[in-house]
């Protein structure tokens, strides 16, 4: 998947951005074409040939959300009890950077910490999740935040 200067894209780490240029960066040795991702303050330059790695995709078009929101509302699964092991799942599943993935990151952490308490890796997770989806709603959607904020809160029954 090819993108253009001016395309609006989503990072898996960094989140909504767009893609300001493309060009050529020495690494390993070798040159390599690249993509210059810019997100609010932060510029980062992609590997065109490297993409699966880094999880860079268009935003999730607005029918999408509609599927979405099923996987908010629907039923959480269980967490794993080892924190440890918990924590390397819900990395990756932030990682995959694929909304859908970060939907159920947000819907089964609100529910664990209906009745245990988030560690602090657990907050800082949720709270990279929430933000992700939201601004990736906002954006997509063409709502404003405190619009996309009490849907989501609506659908998770908080």
């Amino acid at each position: 998947m090819g993108f253009n200067i001016g395309d609006k894209v989503i990072h898996s780490a960094f989140g909504l951005g767009e893609i300001v240029a493309i060009e050529e960066k020495i690494i390993q040795g070798q040159p390599t074409n690249c993509y210059v991702f810019c997100a609010t303050d932060l510029m980062v330059w992609i590997p065109i040939n490297d993409l699966q790695q880094h999880s860079l995709r268009v935003p999730t078009l607005p029918e999408e959300f509609q599927r979405l929101s099923v996987v908010l509302s629907n039923p959480s699964e269980s967490l794993l009890e080892d924190r440890v092991l918990r924590k390397n799942l819900l990395v990756a599943q932030m990682k995959d950077g694929q909304l859908v993935s970060i939907c159920r990151v947000v819907r089964d952490l609100t529910n664990f910490k209906r009745s245990k308490r988030l560690n602090d890796q657990e907050k800082s997770i949720l709270e990279r999740a929430v933000n992700s989806v939201l601004t990736e709603w906002t954006y997509s959607l063409k709502i404003p935040l405190h619009q996309a904020h009490q849907a989501m809160t609506n659908l998770l029954g908080v």
